[in-house]
């Protein structure tokens, strides 16, 4: 890896939690009236045509050579992802971010636990000051109003975490596009059932929305699996705290969303985090 290469990755990082925030403003926007699972089957959609080319044009095998941990890769991620968006739906957009960003902690401790991935002292700082943020954000001024959504929510974290992981393996025998194919190739047999059980045609606009749920989850995607096969998972999680006062700043614009002071504070704490877990610059020994 050469040095250049942990900032490119942790940029990348950065715009996949610009995007990701992007794609929670569609999932609430449509979310009102069409149910989860469609929105997702949206998703998966768009992520299939995608994909694909991305496939065909670098002239890959679609399968991978790890078909089990890919499709588990899959399922896990297509859950995670219902849990996400149905939070969504039901919390305030800030809200429904913070508490899915628990997952980095959890994240960090499994790659230590199973990846045998060192935390240095710049992450023993960034993870605190992103869980204070976090708990800020997920204070008093900013509190949950649906049980379900909070339930949804964690569910949602603890799953990106194991996504995550099982990411990161993957990243060391696969390439990244394939990694990404295998989402909509599991998530939408998973999802055409119960469509077919509570169907909703999209009208107008929504057609719009899901479009963008579909776009801005893919580039997110590529951003993040691009960075996270070269960064060690700790620092390449800690970076998606960014999401965070991106969703808190669009709630805000878009949804009329108060932002508390500890919400305001929180966020900046996150930031602060996510500048610290960035790798430090190497310097040239001559």
């Amino acid at each position: 890896m050469t040095a250049t290469q942990p900032r490119r990755a942790a940029l990348a990082l950065l715009a996949a939690a610009l995007s990701f925030s992007l794609m929670a403003v569609c999932v609430k926007t449509v979310g009102r009236r069409i149910p989860v699972a469609e929105v997702v089957l949206a998703r998966s959609l768009v992520s299939l045509v995608l994909c694909g080319a991305m496939v065909r044009a670098a002239g890959l095998s679609p399968w991978g050579r790890r078909r089990g941990l890919l499709i588990l890769r899959g399922l896990i991620g297509s859950i995670a992802l219902a849990c996400v968006f149905g939070a969504l739906t039901l919390l305030p957009l800030a809200t429904a971010t913070v508490l899915q960003y628990l997952y980095p902690s959890l994240s960090a401790l499994a790659g230590w636990r199973w990846l045998g991935e060192r935390i240095g002292r710049r992450l023993l700082l960034a993870l605190p000051l992103g869980w204070l943020g976090v708990l800020l954000v997920c204070g008093p001024a900013g509190a949950a109003t649906s049980p379900l959504g909070v339930l949804l929510a964690l569910a949602g974290a603890a799953l990106t975490a194991l996504a995550y992981i099982s990411v990161r393996q993957l990243g060391r025998t696969e390439p990244a596009a394939v990694i990404m194919l295998y989402f909509p190739l599991t998530s939408l047999p998973l999802c055409l059932p119960f469509v077919a059980l509570d169907p909703v045609l999209p009208q107008g606009a929504e057609w719009l929305w899901l479009l963008g749920v579909g776009l801005f989850t893919q580039l997110g995607q590529m951003g993040l699996t691009w960075g996270l096969v070269r960064l060690p998972v700790a620092p390449a999680t800690a970076l998606g705290y960014s999401q965070v006062p991106f969703a808190a700043l669009w709630g805000w614009l878009w949804f009329d969303e108060g932002l508390a002071p500890a919400t305001a504070l929180g966020a900046a704490l996150i930031l602060a985090a996510t500048l610290f877990s960035l790798p430090a610059r190497q310097t040239k020994r001559t």
